[in-house]
């Protein structure tokens, strides 16, 4: 059986990890990325203007941790937005569809009881390095 390598992704463009883990971990070509919070990377503090600029500020961060693998938005195969309120997933719909514009990625969103730092909405995501192709249907 083939060896696989595992290597961490890390850029000081997005925030530190805020505990044991890292910003990104890649697998062969695919690279998980931690959940990202809406906070500015020089900062380490949440944005104001509450959802929308948080979740701007997170998919930012997810933007430059992809930047560090060589990859971009277009990369992205999957996401998992994790939200303070289900009230404000059309403010977070309306945000993402800034940066994903066309072939989006799969995705689940939930509602939790809490996130670090009391954010609004973390974003994590699971993207391919690469070209990739698509196909038609």
């Amino acid at each position: 059986m083939a060896t696989l390598v595992k290597r961490l992704i890390s850029t000081p463009r997005a925030p530190a990890a805020l505990g044991p883990y890292s910003q990104a971990v890649l697998i062969d070509r695919t690279m998980y990325i931690a959940g990202q919070l809406g906070m500015d990377p020089c900062t380490s503090q949440l944005v104001p203007g509450g959802t929308k600029e948080e979740t701007k500020q997170a998919l930012k961060n997810i933007g430059e941790i992809l930047k560090a693998a060589g990859c971009d938005y277009s990369n992205v195969v999957k996401t998992t937005v994790l939200m303070a309120d289900m009230k404000d997933f059309n403010d977070i719909n309306e945000t993402y569809k800034q940066f994903f514009r066309s072939n989006f990625p799969a995705r689940a969103a939930y509602q939790v009881a809490a996130l670090p730092k009391d954010a609004r909405v973390e974003i994590e995501a699971v993207a391919i390095q690469g070209p990739i192709q698509e196909a038609s249907a």
